[in-house]
């Protein structure tokens, strides 16, 4: 019994120091943004002011990267109080029962020297449908660079069915992100040539 205990403890404590260790990188929000625009009669522009975001690698091979990001959907800010309350009633991002948007992603397939493709799970007032973001990276091999991509989404999939008085408004929304980060530990990430 003895012996089955300790080889239990030496498993546990010996594991962790046999795998791989992945990159870490931190990402900046001072140096980073999360945008929207939807095509609409009057221009419907904004930016989330509150979110965090992480990237996380369980190897040095690029497409190990988890991508997770939550949005705290109240910080909308399109420079429009009348539109900001507006995407936060009930008949868009209901933050009141939906505070955060997020994206995480599930798959990532590098597409070129410098760009991504990255499916994930997207939610927005409750609901959760697979999305593609679309990235391209900069300041590979310098430990510290950004990602920058562009997700598009039909807003009514979502149970965003209305509109704002007065307003036309496309279905379609786009998202774009630019995130700033720095390797803070681990080895250099290994992209495809």
């Amino acid at each position: 019994m003895r012996l089955a205990i300790l080889c239990l403890v030496a498993s546990a404590v010996l594991a962790p120091l046999s795998r791989a260790q992945g990159p870490v990188f931190v990402i900046t929000p001072e140096q980073s943004t999360i945008k929207f625009n939807v095509k609409a009669s009057v221009a419907i522009v904004g930016k989330f002011d509150k979110w965090d975001a992480s990237l996380t690698f369980t190897s040095p091979d690029v497409t190990t990267a988890v991508l997770d990001i939550k949005i705290q959907a109240a910080s909308v800010d399109t420079g429009s109080g009348m539109k900001n309350g507006k995407l936060k009633s009930a008949d868009f991002f209901d933050v009141e029962h939906n505070p955060l948007i997020t994206f995480k992603s599930t798959k990532v397939v590098q597409t070129g020297p410098d760009t991504f493709e990255v499916d994930g799970d997207f939610t927005i007032r409750g609901v959760t449908k697979s999305e593609k973001l679309t990235l391209t990276v900069s300041g590979k091999g310098t430990g510290s660079g950004t990602i920058k991509g562009t997700m598009a989404f039909d807003r009514k999939q979502y149970g965003m069915n209305s509109g704002i008085p007065l307003i036309k408004i496309a279905d379609r929304v786009e998202v774009d992100i630019a995130l700033t980060g720095k390797r803070v530990s681990g080895p250099p990430l290994v992209f495809k040539h």
